[in-house]
């Protein structure tokens, strides 16, 4: 990749992480593309030649986004409480470095009660499911005896809310401390 091709994408991935700071921040109707633009020190124009829309921005990181939580499911023939862990362990690390992974979750939970929030993106969110994947590997769990007994839907509720909620914190208030991941293993872990 050429330099000028770096710099074009290092320059989207400003517009991106701007915008996402400032819907998590502002909610995705209020921040005008004006103050995306000027966020990252650029003209509106300017950055039209990166996305063509609020909306479209807003696709991209909701894609990513998706993207990347669904990657995790796709793992070899893994113990489900070792995948749990290794989840747990990965997103923590990416929290503990400040990575964008913890304002995701605050966008991803905002998509989807907002009523600002437009069809085109509810849309894409509609086929997202981390439920059922791991719904499927706490049943193998339990069955292995890994795994507490227990509703395993509940159970898989149990641990991405919590993932979820401490990512949302982290994001909104960066000197939160972050928990061990080991302690939400232990909403899984049978005894």
């Amino acid at each position: 990749m050429g330099i000028r091709n770096q710099q074009k994408e290092k320059r989207r991935e400003e517009i991106l992480a701007a915008g996402l700071n400032l819907f998590i921040r502002k909610g995705y109707a209020s921040t005008k593309i004006t103050d995306i633009a000027q966020h990252v020190g650029m003209s509106t124009g300017l950055l039209f030649h990166y996305f063509e829309s609020k909306e479209k921005l807003l696709e991209e990181l909701v894609t990513t986004s998706i993207s990347n939580t669904m990657n995790v499911f796709f793992t070899d023939d893994i113990e489900p409480l070792q995948f749990f862990e290794n989840t747990a362990e990965r997103i923590f690390d990416e929290l503990r470095n400040k990575t964008l992974t913890s304002k995701m979750f605050v966008l991803m939970n905002q998509i989807l009660y907002n009523e600002a929030t437009p069809q085109s993106i509810k849309a894409k969110l509609e086929d997202f499911d981390a439920f059922t994947p791991s719904i499927k590997l706490i049943q193998k769990g339990q069955s292995a005896g890994t795994i507490r007994e227990g509703n395993p839907h509940a159970l898989a509720v149990a641990f991405w809310c919590a993932i979820s909620s401490i990512a949302s914190e982290i994001a909104l208030y960066p000197d939160t401390p972050c928990p061990e991941s080991v302690w939400i293993i232990d909403i899984l872990r049978k005894r």
